[in-house]
């Protein structure tokens, strides 16, 4: 029995090795935060946001994904709708490194080796890892006087299709659900007591929205050893 479950553990292994499709490649794009300062919009990106990303593609429906993006999130009073937050005029900037690893996943089967269906929706979801300013008000303006580190999680919606036989090229937005209120120093751990203000109980998000490009290597795709 043993020997039965070895060979077909060797055997699922060897398919799966056979099958692989790697992706490496570009994001480029904006960025917008969403929080207790600023716009309350929730998707208008007011900030650049680059980075790199490598996908594993282990069948038509699914792909390992990793990335790393850097971005600087602003937000400032004086353009959002709400009158309160206009009078208050409080702004800020927040330089944010993140790595994100998890899976992707295809609506409509996306055989890499094969155009006749050369598009398809996706959804991505995972966990993040970001390092950020801590910030802190002094005036109008806030200011920085720490980084950490903190986790978030990544829900992106996007559409891809392939433009050549190694090139993909994707637009997608992702929106991140931050573990921290301080994104926009609105909730300073370190900060002088008495300076927390905004809604104390939800935590800052952001938003990466932009088109990734990516190139196709590997071995020749053997989608077909699974059907």
């Amino acid at each position: 029995m043993n020997f039965r479950i070895l060979a077909i553990v060797l055997m699922l292994t060897t398919t799966i090795s056979s099958a692989q499709m790697f992706e490496a490649g570009v994001f480029v794009g904006g960025s917008n935060y969403i929080g207790d300062v600023g716009s309350s919009w929730y998707i208008k990106p007011n900030g650049f946001a680059a980075g790199g990303l490598f996908k594993w593609n282990i069948s038509k429906r699914y792909a390992y994904r990793a990335s790393v993006t850097l971005s600087t999130l602003h937000g400032a009073d004086r353009d959002s709708d709400n009158a309160a937050r206009q009078s208050r005029d409080y702004s800020f900037s927040n330089d944010i490194l993140e790595g994100s690893i998890g899976m992707e996943f295809n609506f409509l089967e996306f055989d890499l080796d094969d155009f006749s269906r050369p598009i398809t929706p996706y959804i991505y979801g995972g966990v993040s890892v970001f390092l950020h300013d801590d910030l802190y008000y002094i005036g109008n303006n806030a200011q920085v006087f720490g980084n950490k580190t903190t986790f978030a999680i990544p829900m992106t919606l996007g559409v891809k299709g392939k433009i050549s036989t190694r090139f993909i090229l994707a637009a997608e937005v992702g929106a991140r659900y931050t573990f921290t209120d301080n994104i926009d120093g609105s909730n300073p751990e370190g900060g002088t007591p008495g300076t927390s203000f905004g809604n104390i109980f939800s935590d800052d998000w952001y938003v990466f929205s932009g088109v990734t490009l990516t190139y196709t290597f590997g071995e020749r795709p053997c989608y077909s050893c699974f059907d």
